[in-house]
């Protein structure tokens, strides 16, 4: 399966009219947050593939509309074409095209502005997914597959400064449930040997700024398991 990962920039080459010729192959898009709703949009009619995604610290002009904290429902967003065909995976879990994907979005807290957490607050957020985590290590072999978040885990592609540093609550996570991909965005990459990619126990865990391919059938994991 290839999955293509955006995040936090508008990248050239997928925001291109030579989308499918580049990326027409991808079973799923996965977005990390700090992107416009309309990018999601023109990748969802471009590729027409499922795409996932959790929102960010920035561009949160849609947040309201899917957590219900504007004046408009939930359910306007089917009704008006505000989900701009993308899945908002943000605290939940979802299975699709085979795989086990859980939404963690948002920042360390920073400034007390819309989606950032303290630690613990990120940690009770993990906390009360834990059932679900278990009935699908019961039905489905394992917690899940990948791990989609904003912010990246403490010490592993952060940064010093409060807003970029990651989540120590996500190391537990990957420690207990064995994800095999965190993919995260935040960080921005502008060093082209900036490290991007890192392995944490058995979890691969990725920046996807810009953008990145993951190809599970080059990974000996998922040949073997899935």
């Amino acid at each position: 399966m290839k999955i293509l990962c955006v995040s936090d920039q508008i990248d050239p080459l997928v925001y291109s009219p030579f989308i499918k010729e580049r990326f027409g192959d991808v079973d799923m898009v996965l977005s990390a947050g700090d992107l416009p709703m309309e990018y999601l949009e023109f990748i969802v009619s471009s590729l027409n593939k499922p795409l996932l995604f959790v929102f960010g610290n920035h561009n949160l002009e849609e947040y309201g509309r899917y957590t219900g904290e504007s004046d408009f429902p939930i359910y306007d967003i089917m009704h008006e074409g505000r989900s701009s065909g993308a899945i908002y995976v943000n605290s939940g879990i979802r299975r699709e095209e085979g795989l086990i994907i859980m939404g963690l979005g948002g920042s360390m807290k920073y400034n007390n502005g819309k989606n950032q957490y303290s630690s613990m607050e990120m940690f009770w957020k993990i906390i009360v997914k834990i059932p679900v985590l278990i009935f699908n290590r019961i039905f489905y072999g394992r917690y899940l597959d990948i791990l989609l978040t904003h912010a990246p885990p403490e010490g592993i592609h952060d940064r010093q400064d409060l807003c970029h540093r990651g989540f120590r609550a996500f190391l537990w996570f990957m420690r207990t449930f064995k994800p095999g991909y965190l993919v995260h965005g935040h960080i921005h990459l502008y060093d082209l040997s900036a490290v991007r990619v890192t392995r944490y126990c058995q979890t691969t865990v990725l920046n996807a700024f810009g953008h990145y391919m993951i190809d599970t059938e080059a990974d000996p994991r998922y040949k073997e398991t899935h």
